[in-house]
């Protein structure tokens, strides 16, 4: 699976974000280390706790499909669904990625280049198990 064909994944899972409040939309493609693809999109809700973001959805997915272990996460988002900028992933879907393990490469796309994180880049020092 090349970062590009993650990226259209994550594309096409962004087409079917529902966000009426905010406009915003969101999608992201997990590769599982046995090369499974699961996406998501970000789902808005009135109750606005109540929504969830396109990452956490995608690792829902996965986690559901029995996965626990992930290789590469694309995230592609933007107004109105027209990608202009990188979208990164916010705070709540790092720690959440992070209870996984591992060191994740987060692949962003803002409609002409890819930037490369690993997770423990974009979250340092960050609370797990060990923290316990």
């Amino acid at each position: 699976m090349t970062d590009r064909q993650l990226i259209l994944i994550a594309e096409k899972a962004m087409e079917n974000a529902y966000a009426p409040y905010s406009g915003f939309k969101v999608g992201a493609a997990l590769l599982a280390e046995n090369g499974v693809v699961y996406s998501g999109c970000n789902t808005e809700n009135a109750s606005y706790p109540a929504g969830i973001c396109a990452e956490r959805a995608a690792l829902a997915a996965a986690v559901t499909a029995g996965e626990r272990k992930f290789l590469k996460l694309a995230v592609v988002g933007g107004k109105s669904g027209v990608i202009t900028d990188f979208c990164t992933p916010c705070g709540i879907c790092r720690q959440a990625l992070s209870e996984f393990g591992g060191d994740t490469e987060i692949l962003l796309f803002d409609g002409g280049k890819i930037k490369k994180y690993r997770l423990s880049e974009l979250l340092p020092e960050s609370f797990g198990r060990d923290s316990l």
